[in-house]
């Protein structure tokens, strides 16, 4: 069988383009080289629990259009992120804000925490040149060391004086009692976890799991007039200029014969010594209680720990320096010449992504190759 449109990647972007292809009278097949569908948001349902298998995801978005678009395939609940910070045992909220300001000084009105902020930030004078005195000219040096450096050393694997300003360009700071970490207007969880939801979306759509299309690349190619490739695009043209970088995760699940754990979805150790950077608790993305409303027996956490990329590693997050940045405008200048192969989502266009980001890129890039030849 001809397809209209083979897509390498059954995550967000790829199911977003294939359901917009499918809904355009396209025939389109869906490759994953993972044993299951739905990327990096994949969930798994232990004990009435949507488990997170590859990290929190929190959707969260001012895009209406997306919005609108994410709620065709699932309803979300009205969880809103409100994390904590745990520094060898003293509890602070994140974002910055408020509460946070008054348990580390022991103030109570914005102009006290103002003040205070303003004090610790004379030390470091003209332009930050590394990412700790970006922090400190931002925040102060009270926040920057308990709540900073050690979960960013510990996150980036280099320590915070090595590493570049532009990280932490835009820390949230609020002089407000508000406890919700994006600021967006429309945010929750997919009721029934988000493998149920991509599920809904490739409803209808060829889809082989277990499937590694680079090794049998001309094999798959032929079967299509156009693909879509959402995978690492240095690995689709052999590293031929060398790797790109990413920083990598690794999870170890828990399931535990409590009812709660930590009492919240998601709790930051930002000491070094403490070697995970978080634990989630999934069942509170859902408020405890099953897809019926009954409260969960029991709880699954998952530590978070970060590391250095290499080759057979699961990419997550691309380090978006200098070198890299120089190094993957060699890899699109490739990309762009490819006249059958369009790169998209995190890895084929070495970009982070939200989660509503990567599904406006794929609607974006559906309404181009739907309307006009891309």
């Amino acid at each position: 069988m001809k397809y209209d449109y083979l897509i390498v990647g059954a995550g967000l972007f790829g199911a977003a383009f294939a359901e917009r292809a499918k809904s355009h009278g396209k025939y389109v097949l869906v490759l994953d080289k993972r044993p299951h569908i739905a990327g990096n948001v994949y969930t798994e349902k232990i004990e009435g629990i949507n488990v997170h298998k590859y990290g929190a995801h929190i959707f969260h978005t001012n895009n209406k259009a997306v919005w609108e678009y994410v709620q065709r395939f699932a309803a979300f609940n009205r969880f809103t992120n409100s994390p904590v910070a745990n520094f060898k045992g003293e509890l602070y909220s994140l974002p910055f804000n408020m509460y946070t300001f008054n348990k580390m000084w022991g103030v109570v009105t914005p102009e006290e925490a103002k003040a205070k902020i303003k004090e610790q930030r004379k030390e470091i004078a003209g332009e930050p040149e590394n990412l700790e005195q970006q922090a400190i000219s931002l925040v102060g040096r009270d926040i920057y060391e308990k709540l900073i450096k050690g979960y960013t050393e510990k996150q980036w694997g280099r320590d915070c004086s090595q590493l570049p300003a532009f990280i932490i360009k835009r820390l949230p700071v609020r002089f407000t009692y508000d406890n919700n970490y994006f600021d967006a207007l429309f945010q929750g969880i997919p009721i029934g976890g988000y493998t149920k939801m991509v599920g809904k979306m490739l409803q209808g759509i060829e889809v082989r799991l277990g499937v590694d299309y680079l090794q049998k690349r001309e094999e798959y190619d032929a079967l299509a007039d156009r693909v879509i490739f959402t995978g690492a695009v240095d690995a689709y043209f052999g590293f031929c200029y060398g790797n790109l970088e990413y920083r990598s995760l690794r999870f170890e699940h828990e399931l535990l014969d409590i009812p709660n754990f930590q009492g919240n979805a998601v709790v930051n150790y930002t000491d070094r010594e403490t070697p995970w950077t978080r634990i989630v608790e999934h069942k509170w993305f859902q408020f405890g209680k099953d897809e019926n409303g009954n409260d969960l027996p029991k709880t699954v956490i998952s530590r978070e720990y970060s590391s250095e990329w290499q080759l057979g590693d699961e990419p997550y997050y691309p380090v978006n320096d200098e070198k890299n940045t120089a190094l993957y405008e060699k890899y699109k200048q490739l990309a762009d010449k490819e006249s059958k192969v369009i790169f998209g989502g995190r890895l084929g266009m070495y970009k982070y992504y939200d989660m509503d980001q990567v599904i406006a890129a794929a609607l974006e890039m559906s309404n181009k190759c739907l309307s006009e030849d891309c």
